[in-house]
């Protein structure tokens, strides 16, 4: 009897994970809960509120699930992962305890600090007088962060008191980011390069992905505002994979072993975001799930099965050891709407998803739905991510682009330096 996987979520990172795990040599069945278009290509569709327990429990007994993996955060801090356990479905993705550490910048700061693992100074202000005395204190510039879940939109880098004002103003008495930027966490601005490193664990074993770096910002050259990921690149030169076991035991195992013994033990993804600086690395934040859209230039090079490796963390079988690769290189681009990370536009048809295809990228859809006449439109920021392999990163970034030019939508923009210069 096949055996049947439930993936949580609708954007483009649950879409990579759906068709890792359809390629597997299990073949599951695939639910996704509440997908997208693209989705609905590789996976049976359930429109549910995914940061709903109830609503999940009753899809994953429904339809005899094996599996459940979470992809976004808000369900996790919502207690899916925990509402799932209770009724006996294994499950990837930690406790809502466990989830604080994303959910809660403050949180993963006190975890830090508990673990001894490195980190920029800062703390935490609940008044922009507060905040702005923090900043000078610390010297600019200085990163602004909403303490709670953003969507990824949650920081700025502030180089000046005017800056830093603008952005305590807008998060403390704006509250451009309701309940989640009722606190502030002001940190030192951190200079070096910024990298990506994904672990999985059961609690105590540690399974370590290959290293990525993302594209916060909008525009070229790090310029614009911060969006949820412009693209990815899978691997880097600047974190080998000796430098990656190493930041393994520096960040990801003091964090688990530290979240046990407070009492909130974590299993699932743990998603360090670190800055490379002259003083050695220094975690930036942690998130609770594969990032996006890391995991569509991390996925696609993996090389044993998706659904074996997550069901065996589901279990508390993880192996102590790197997740084997392949060893080609993969670059994602983001395609986003006009006027993301802003007020964007939404409806738009979209062309040239098969030619694309064909071409041989793995195009990740994130915000798309059907038009009326049954075509595919544009319905969020983030649109797709076109993820394609070479030999060489640059093999892959030329595939990606050559790729990515052959999909359109009315006000489409995308960064044209994903992956250069690797």
């Amino acid at each position: 009897m096949a055996r049947t996987a439930l993936v949580v979520g609708g954007g483009g990172r649950e879409h990579a994970l759906v068709r890792a795990l359809s390629r597997s040599a299990t073949r599951p069945r695939i639910v996704c809960a509440p997908g997208n278009a693209g989705i609905a290509a590789h996976a049976d569709i359930r429109k549910v509120n995914p940061t709903d327990p109830a609503e999940v429990v009753r899809v994953a007994r429904e339809e005899s699930v094996d599996l459940a993996v979470i992809g976004p955060e808000a369900p996790l801090v919502a207690g899916v992962a925990d509402a799932l356990r209770a009724a006996g479905i294994a499950t990837v993705g930690p406790t809502a305890g466990a989830a604080r550490i994303e959910g809660s910048k403050a949180f993963a700061k006190e975890i830090m600090d508990y673990a001894g693992v490195p980190t920029a100074e800062g703390g935490t202000v609940q008044t922009v007088a507060d905040g702005l005395s923090l900043a000078a204190d610390l010297g600019y510039p200085v990163a602004i962060k909403a303490d709670g879940l953003a969507a990824g939109k949650g920081v700025t880098v502030a180089r000046s008191e005017a800056e830093a004002t603008q952005a305590l103003t807008a998060c403390l008495e704006h509250r451009v980011f309701g309940e989640a930027g009722d606190t502030c966490v002001v940190e030192e601005g951190l200079v070096g390069k910024e990298v990506s490193l994904i672990a999985v664990s059961d609690g105590w074993r540690v399974s370590r992905f290959p290293a990525a770096r993302d594209y916060k910002p909008i525009r070229d050259g790090d310029e614009g505002p911060n969006t949820g990921g412009m693209g990815s690149v899978s691997p880097i030169p600047d974190l080998d994979d000796e430098l990656a076991d190493q930041l393994v035991e520096l960040v990801h195992r003091p964090v688990i072993a530290a979240m046990a013994e407070r009492g909130t033990p974590f299993s699932g993804v743990l998603y360090a975001g670190l800055m490379m600086t002259a003083d050695g690395p220094k975690v930036l934040e942690f998130n609770v799930r594969f990032g996006d859209p890391e995991t569509q230039a991390i996925l696609p090079r993996l090389g044993e099965d998706t659904f074996d490796l997550l069901l065996a963390l589901a279990h508390g079988e993880l192996p102590d050891r790197p997740v084997r690769v392949r060893p080609e290189a993969v670059v994602a681009v983001v395609l986003a709407s006009e006027g993301y990370p802003g007020e964007i536009r939404t409806g738009d048809p979209i062309t040239g998803l098969a030619a694309a295809e064909d071409a041989g990228a793995d195009v990740f859809h994130a915000g798309t739905v059907v038009g009326e006449r049954g075509e595919i439109v544009t319905s969020g920021g983030r649109v797709l991510a076109v993820s394609a392999r070479g030999a060489t990163v640059a093999d892959a970034r030329a595939s990606a682009y050559h790729c990515a030019g052959l999909i359109g939508f009315d006000g489409v923009q995308y960064r044209t330096d994903i992956g250069a210069g690797l």
